[in-house]
Formats: structure tokens, C-alpha cells, sequence
């Protein structure tokens, strides 16, 4: 059994990533989670979730008193790890080089003497299938592969200069470092077809690679149009989230993690390899703000294709695979302990079968930002997507499990209604805009009949605020985004009343609750959860468009101290400040570039 202080706070991981998939690196230079080769992948490396049965590939220097610091460099996803201490300095860079072909996926790690001499220990103990099998390898002139004991047909290849050894537990190397000195090791992918196989040399990883995996950032980056405030941070978001983004569908995956907890040692440990279609309008919302048009227009793409997948409205879910497929059956991965004893840990999400309205309204929100700020839509794609918003018409009054995907009971939820009433306005929007045939008198009054339930009859007097759901007293952190969907002013007396009711119950300073778990609709678990990040986010810009612009760069700012050491942010955020739940998470990115959007346009307005 392994105790708190085996693992690392989740705060001390940075992220590298090819675009098919992503590795998280400690500041101790320990690749402790990494699916191979694709975001949904099963994990070679888990000991994020398991110290001892999940996988791992330590550098650790075996000198006392090390400090480490981790950096990456700048404008790209190349991580630097230094290892520093009297009798030296050593540097640790990591990366993966973007390439087409996710069969071509690779990790790069060099160690270079910056200074004097250190003493390393390389320990690498691959655990196939999410921790389930151990390995065999079969030595080749200057390389290693390294297959799981299965039986089944999962390798990769290890190419290093350094020294190996091999034992039953682990593949293992140890060697004094001195200035100028450099040693690589390389994981690579090994592809079923013996012709699809790159014959690339570590000389080409550790030099060619590396100098094509920095121009293709830097070349990312300098596309953007952003050049207001926070702009190295918004920066690194961008870059998060197209290091989240699939290279071959374009689909965004909620975060890079499974498993990890919402709250030490309790159960709502969940799989967020997946794309949400909730999250698909922030982030064609960020993309096209920041003038990533090919990114915006890919994922379209994508869940436009989901649309046409589906001859019904109904059978539209709430989320997908990076491809499009939808075999996501939950399954508890029992023999892993999960981080810090936070278990079970989960692969898969049951939450896909949900019913869950608000979906019909993100999708056409999505199509209404690309067709006004990117391109305009073909009339093809509007007869697909009219039946969503008829159905929506036709439903709106439907019971379902809402935003936060609860697994108790189905209620009227306040977010689903507003949702609902952005797809049918969004639905009139394009039409009239396009002048498309459409049933408009029809979605016209429906859309008014929603607004004026929405207002009348979700409006708690007592509570002098927007509520939950249909007859609750429960207040929600999702009623922030009423402004910011544009269903009231951010002026309205009801709205500014919500607000002050959230800041009195849900809101403490920059940091939100989603709602209070004793009171709000149930989801079947006990365990409490930090507040979330995407959530003040949220509330930010909603302060902003209020008119307190000074209060909410203020805990923007205050937000920004909540980031880890690189700038990145997972779900939430515990009473200690530690990040909890998945890491790092797309859609608080998403939030942070709309809320400093937001705030630099007002500002450059005053």
C-alpha cells in the first residue's frame, strides 16, 4: 500500500503532447502518466494512479539536496526540468514531435551537463493496459522493444546512448553526468506494418526533432491575434488546449487525465479523455477570438459530422471519442488504488447515455459563432441541423440530468432551459441572417414561451435569484453564464440580484462553487469537492460585462495565482488551494482566454 507521500501533487506535473496524445512530467523529472498512442489510449505509464502497479520513467538524481524547477520553453510544449545542486546543474528537456501519423508517436528525453557533475538513476517500468501487465523486451542493435507480457500485440521501441540494464521490474541505466555531456532516451511507437516504421537515429530525435517540434510551435503561436493583457499567459493556454487538440479529427478532449479525484480519497473520479459537444462552442469561442481559424474550422468539422452521424435528434450524445465513435462504457479499473487512495479509478463515462437538453443548444451556438465570426455555413449543413432545433422545440419541457451530469434524479434544470432557448434564437439567428428556410413563426414564439418561463418561474423570491431547477431553493454557479449566453442584460435587476446571491453563497472571494451538495440536485455520492476554476472564470467576466471591471481584473489576477508552476490549471481547486480532479482541464483554459478577452476590451474602453 503506498502512503500520501509516494505521490506528487497533481499542481507539480507539466504537460508535453503530439497532438494524438500527451505524457505528464513531475518536477522531479518522472513520467508518471501517459497514454500510448492516442488520448483514449490504455496508459503505459500510471503511477500517478498507482505508485506501485501503474508505471513509471524516473531520471532521478541521486544527490542530496536537489532543487528542482521546471519551465517550459518559451511559446512551445518543450518541458525543462533542471536538477540543481552544489556539485551541479543538469537540464532535462522533454518533448514529443507533431507528427501526421498518431503510429508515429514518440517522447524524447536528453539530460545535458550544465554544470559540474550529477549522479542519475534511470528506472523505466512500463505497465500495459492501464497497469494490468508487466513487460518483456528483445534487445536489437541499438535498441530495445519492449512488448507487454499480455500476449497481446503492444510494444515500443527504446533507443538511448546511456548504459542499460534490465530486471523483471524495470528497464534501468545509472551514470555521472558531467558538463556538456548528453544522454537521450527514446520511446517510440512501433507500428503493426514493418513499412510504416521511421528508421529514425537518436541523433535525429535529439537535434532535427527537437528544432522542428520548436519551429511548429512558435509558428502556432505567432498565428494569434491576441496582443492585449496576460498575453504569455493566455499563450499557454492556447497552447494547452491545441496540445488537447486531436492532429487528425480536430476534436478537443476535456482534459488529458482519468482518474484523478475531485477530492482526496473520494469516489467522483472520472474519465475526461473524451470530446464534451458542451465544450464545442467555448472552444470554437476561443479559437476564432485568438485567430486560430483552421482549428475552429477543423473541429466544426468534427461535430458537424456528429450531427449528420445521427438521422434522429435524439440520438445526439453529450460526448464522444476524438474519432467520432461512442464505445465509452464505464469500467473500474479495481486493481489500481488511485491517486492517493482516491478510488475507483474509472475508464470509460456512463454519462454519455444521459439525456441532457442544454447539448442541442451548445451545438447550435457552435454553428451560429462559426457561421457570424468564420465562415458562412452551406445550406447542406443547415437542413442537417434544423431537426436539432425543432426537437428542442418540441422537448424543451423535458426532465433531464443537466449540466453537471448528475446520476440521481432528473429534474427541470435552469441551464437546460436556458440552453434551450439559445438554440432556438441562435436557430433564428442564422436563418434570418441566411435568409434559409425555416419554420421561424414557430421557433419565434417557442423561444419567447422558454424566456418567459425562464424568468417567471425559475425566479425564487426568497432566494431573490435565478435557482437550479424548477421549484428548488438551490442556487448554481451555472446561472453565471446568463449574460454571458445573452439571455438578460448584465445590467437586469433579476441577474445583478443572482449575483449577489451567488457571492453570498457559492462565491468566496475569486474562488466558485458549483452548488452546495447538500442541497442541490443529488448525484448519488458522498464526497465533497473543491470549487471550480472554469466557474470563476465564469463569474469574471460576468463582473466584468456588470460593469465592476475593476473588481474582476482583480480576481482575474488573484485567479492566475491558483495556476501551477507553467501556468496550467486542472478542474478544481481544494482548501489548501492543491488542484484536484483532472488535469489540466480544457474547458478552465477556455475560460480563462473568454474572461481575459472580455476584460481586455473593456478596459481598452475606458
Amino acid at each position: 500500500m503506498s502512503t500520501k507521500d509516494d505521490y506528487q501533487p497533481i499542481a507539480d506535473y507539466g504537460l508535453v503532447g503530439n497532438l494524438h496524445t500527451t505524457a505528464l512530467i513531475s518536477k522531479r523529472g518522472s513520467v508518471d502518466f501517459m497514454p500510448f498512442t492516442r488520448f483514449d489510449s490504455p496508459t503505459i505509464f500510471a503511477a500517478l494512479l498507482d505508485d506501485k502497479k501503474g508505471g513509471f520513467f524516473r531520471i532521478d538524481a541521486v544527490e542530496e539536496d536537489i532543487n528542482h524547477k521546471q519551465l517550459y520553453l518559451p511559446d512551445t510544449a518543450i518541458l525543462i526540468t533542471r536538477y540543481l545542486s552544489d556539485k551541479g546543474i543538469v537540464e532535462l528537456t522533454d518533448f514529443m514531435p507533431v507528427l501526421e501519423n498518431e503510429y508515429h508517436c514518440a517522447l524524447v528525453r536528453s539530460l545535458k551537463g550544465i554544470k559540474g557533475q550529477l549522479k542519475f538513476k534511470i528506472q523505466i517500468s512500463p505497465r500495459f493496459e492501464y497497469g494490468k501487465y508487466g513487460f518483456k523486451i528483445e534487445n536489437k542493435e541499438n535498441e530495445v522493444i519492449v512488448y507487454s507480457d499480455s500476449g497481446q500485440n503492444q510494444a515500443f521501441r527504446l533507443m538511448s546512448d546511456a548504459e542499460l540494464t534490465y530486471s523483471d521490474e524495470c528497464i534501468c541505466a545509472e551514470f555521472t553526468l558531467k558538463e556538456k555531456e548528453e544522454l537521450h532516451f527514446i520511446i517510440e511507437a512501433v507500428p503493426e506494418n514493418e513499412e510504416d516504421r521511421r528508421k529514425e537515429t537518436i541523433q535525429y530525435y535529439s537535434k532535427e526533432a527537437f528544432g522542428e517540434t520548436v519551429d511548429f510551435w512558435r509558428s502556432w503561436v505567432k498565428q494569434s491575434k491576441y496582443n492585449g493583457r496576460w498575453k504569455e499567459m493566455i499563450n499557454r493556454s492556447a497552447i494547452t488546449l491545441k496540445l488537447l487538440t486531436s492532429y487528425q479529427f480536430g476534436s478537443t478532449v476535456a482534459a488529458a487525465t482519468f482518474g484523478l479525484p475531485e477530492q482526496v480519497g473520494g469516489e467522483r473520479n472520472w474519465d475526461y479523455r473524451f470530446t464534451w459537444v458542451r465544450d464545442a462552442a467555448f472552444t470554437m469561442y476561443a479559437f476564432l477570438r485568438l485567430g486560430y481559424t483552421g482549428e475552429a474550422r477543423q473541429f466544426l468539422d468534427w461535430i458537424l459530422k456528429r450531427s449528420i452521424d445521427h438521422d434522429k435528434a435524439e440520438d445526439l450524445k453529450l460526448m464522444y471519442r476524438v474519432d467520432g465513435s461512442v464505445d465509452i462504457d464505464e469500467e473500474e479499473l479495481s486493481h489500481l488504488e488511485g491517486y492517493r487512495e482516491s478510488s475507483p479509478v474509472r475508464i470509460g463515462n456512463d454519462a454519455f447515455n444521459q439525456f441532457q437538453l442544454d447539448i442541442y443548444g451548445d451545438l447550435i451556438d457552435t454553428v451560429y459563432i462559426y457561421n457570424k465570426d468564420g465562415e458562412p455555413i452551406t445550406f447542406e449543413l443547415w437542413q442537417n441541423l434544423r431537426k436539432f432545433i425543432d426537437y428542442v422545440a418540441d422537448n424543451w419541457q423535458e426532465k433531464d440530468h443537466g449540466i453537471w451530469e448528475v446520476r440521481g434524479e432528473q429534474h427541470e434544470f435552469l441551464m437546460s432551459k436556458i440552453m434551450s432557448w439559445v438554440a432556438l434564437d441562435r436557430g433564428v439567428l442564422i436563418a434570418t441572417n441566411r435568409s434559409f428556410p425555416a419554420p421561424l413563426e414557430h421557433w419565434r414564439n417557442t423561444r419567447d414561451e422558454i424566456y418567459k418561463d425562464i424568468y417567471n418561474n425559475y425566479w425564487n423570491d426568497k432566494k431573490k435569484a435565478f435557482v437550479q431547477y424548477r421549484g428548488s431553493d438551490t442556487l448554481d454557479a451555472s446561472a453565471l453564464l446568463i449574460p454571458l449566453v445573452r439571455l438578460l442584460s448584465p445590467k437586469e435587476p433579476r441577474w445583478l440580484s443572482t449575483l449577489e446571491a451567488l457571492e453570498k453563497e457559492l462565491i468566496t472571494d475569486s474562488l466558485v462553487y458549483r452548488y452546495r451538495l447538500d442541497q442541490g440536485a443529488s448525484d448519488g455520492f458522498t464526497s465533497n469537492e473543491g470549487t471550480f476554476s472554469m466557474c470563476s472564470f465564469w463569474y469574471i467576466e460576468g463582473l466584468a460585462k456588470a460593469g465592476q471591471v475593476d473588481k474582476a481584473v482583480l480576481y482575474f489576477e488573484k485567479m492566475m495565482g491558483y495556476a501551477n508552476h507553467l501556468g496550467l490549471f486542472s478542474e478544481q481547486i481544494g482548501l489548501q488551494g492543491e488542484l484536484l480532479g483532472n488535469f489540466p482541464q480544457a474547458f478552465t483554459h477556455l475560460g480563462l482566454i473568454s474572461a481575459a478577452y472580455t476584460l481586455n476590451k473593456f478596459l481598452d474602453e475606458l
